[in-house]
């Protein structure tokens, strides 16, 4: 799954945070969903990897979820924003399984209730 994400995070537009992420979810049914993240001068129109990749999943009439796997170039582990975690709550239960991982190697496995207790703030972005 690591070399599909560095291919697709090359997809990522994010020229205000310097930010890439990419990102599939996995369905129950087998299926693979990718996203990145789009940024628009508007900063409320821009769409984050996750929400990208789980919309894409839903609007292939997808509804149930195994697993999600996320990856950041910055340095360091990213965990997704408040409003993925809002978009996650509404179709994920409790057994997916979160893949968080970075280019250059970090990663760390999460169960969902591990997951809501990580913050994404304006100090990820420095």
């Amino acid at each position: 799954m690591k070399e599909k994400l560095i291919k697709l995070i090359k997809n990522s537009y994010a020229p205000y945070s310097k930010a890439h992420f990419a990102c599939i979810v996995e369905t129950k049914n087998g299926n693979f969903y990718e996203g990145v993240n789009i940024e628009n001068a508007s900063f409320g129109a821009t769409i984050c990897a996750e929400r990208n990749a789980i919309n894409n999943a839903i609007s292939h009439g997808e509804r149930e979820f195994a697993s999600l796997y996320l990856m950041t170039d910055l340095p360091h582990i990213a965990y997704p924003c408040n409003l993925c975690k809002q978009t996650m709550l509404e179709f994920f239960d409790n057994n997916v399984l979160f893949n968080i991982m970075t280019t250059s190697g970090e990663s760390q496995i999460l169960t969902f209730d591990e997951l809501l207790k990580t913050t994404f703030t304006k100090e990820d972005l420095k």
